[in-house]
């Protein structure tokens, strides 16, 4: 079996960033491999590992500089890697056509993406890539093991935790943990350089972003910084939670 997991390059959680026109501009800013992807990263490596797959390919749809991150992937131990370069920003329906075709030609038999990546907040690329191969999808997985053509685990629901078991070939989305990441030792960064990084382009997919992006601004909130007299504790307590009700509109 071969297992497609999805790598995004996003700014580092602790960069500082800014706006520019309609996104973020990204000049000088640190950028790593999406911390939810990295868990389907080293998740296909286990699997691989355990004798569950054969091939471990990552794909990454983006400019020039996403490539890092595929190097990245493949010094973690992916085999190969596959980068369709665009400067296109695409929203997770139309990132979805080019993801479902690559993993029919590619001939997989599991698909790992981020539950939520970084850069756009949503968690729609896995459902949306599901629906368009007619494949089962988990969401939310936490533990992740391949029985014959099936897979079965664990999985994060409104009501808790609880067991699944899916056909294969199927989408699963991963989250914090579902695993601890491995570091890229020299030896495989050395190793990285000389496995295969295909380079396609979003042409070949007939993929177009459906989403308009108009505005972009970092969100901020002003602080009010209202003092509350505590010389009487009870009418502090009452002014208080009156203005957590309704100012701050945070309790209900």
């Amino acid at each position: 079996m071969k297992i497609l997991t999805l790598v995004r390059q996003v700014p580092d959680a602790e960069a500082r960033v800014k706006v520019s026109g309609t996104a973020v501009d990204l000049e000088g800013t640190t950028l790593v491999i999406d911390g939810m992807d990295e868990y389907g990263v080293e998740e296909a490596l286990r699997l691989r590992e355990a004798g569950s797959a054969a091939e471990v390919i990552a794909l990454s749809v983006g400019p020039k500089r996403s490539e890092d991150a595929l190097r990245t992937a493949l010094a973690m131990g992916a085999d190969r890697a596959i980068h369709v370069e665009t400067d296109t920003r695409l929203d997770a329906v139309a990132l979805s056509r080019v993801v479902a075709q690559i993993a029919q030609t590619e001939g997989a038999g599991l698909i790992l993406v981020g539950g939520q990546e970084a850069d756009w907040d949503s968690q729609a690329l896995g459902a949306a890539t599901a629906e368009r191969l007619n494949w089962p999808q988990l969401t939310w997985v936490n533990e992740l093991k391949v029985e014959g053509e099936s897979i079965v685990g664990r999985h994060d629901v409104d009501e808790g935790n609880e067991s699944f078991s899916a056909p294969l070939p199927a989408v699963v989305s991963t989250q914090q943990g579902l695993n601890e990441p491995r570091y890229p030792t020299l030896p495989n960064i050395m190793k990285a350089k000389k496995k295969e990084l295909r380079k396609d382009t979003l042409d070949q997919y007939g993929a177009a972003a459906s989403v308009q992006f108009v505005n972009a601004e970092i969100q901020a909130r002003a602080r009010k910084n209202q003092m509350i007299d505590g010389k009487d504790p009870a009418a502090a307590a009452v002014e208080l939670l009156n203005l957590l009700r309704n100012e701050a509109k945070v309790i209900a």
